[in-house]
């Protein structure tokens, strides 16, 4: 709210003691000066939730409230102190395919695009009932997202099925099994679709 209209909601008689130089006319003026900050705010609310436009410091905010907390929020890991490993810019991709992931939770089309998207690598492969064990799952990932072992093992325990217990192996180059790319979701809004959070 400007000096203007702060000042059309004194009573009349304070209307009448603004003047240049006076205290309350100062007073008007830090006024003014303090709602900036909000009024700026709420010029363009809706860009702090789209994931890709919103400030860098609101992102983890974002990626909480739809519970991905888990993956900023690790004690004792590089997963600590609320950083993504692979990078808000990664995270901004997570956050803004949320509810395609939520629809394709605990199976091999969601695991394998949850990795890839959260690590930036492509190549993630998963095995059911890896071995002849029931209810196991092997993921192989290139060796590529080495560096990201926790970020992996975290995505892995959030989205795995419950009732499952998995083994992580990084292949070798030209040993991925990969991922086809349209089992992914879409990264960027199609045409008249649902860009990222929209189905396959």
């Amino acid at each position: 709210m400007n000096r203007t209209g702060i000042e059309s909601l004194l009573p009349a008689n304070f209307r009448r003691a603004v003047q240049p130089q006076s205290p309350l006319a100062a007073l008007l003026d830090v006024m003014e000066a303090l709602h900036a900050p909000s009024e700026e705010v709420l010029a363009s609310l809706d860009r702090y939730f789209d994931s890709r436009r919103t400030p860098e410091r609101f992102v983890p905010t974002l990626a909480r409230w739809l519970d991905q907390g888990p993956l900023l929020d690790r004690v004792g890991d590089e997963l600590g102190a609320g950083e993504f490993p692979s990078g808000n810019g990664r995270l901004r991709e997570v956050v803004a395919l949320a509810a395609w992931f939520s629809r394709w939770r605990g199976t091999r089309r969601g695991l394998i695009a949850y990795l890839e998207v959260g690590t930036g690598v492509r190549g993630f492969d998963v095995e059911e009932h890896a071995g002849g064990r029931p209810f196991h799952l092997r993921f192989v990932a290139p060796v590529e997202a080495e560096p990201y072992r926790t970020l992996v093992e975290a995505i892995i325990e959030q989205e795995k099925p419950a009732y499952t217990t998995y083994e992580l192996a990084f292949a070798p180059p030209g040993e991925e099994g990969g991922s086809k790319e349209d089992d992914l979701p879409p990264l960027t809004p199609r045409p008249g679709g649902q860009g990222g959070s929209g189905g396959p």
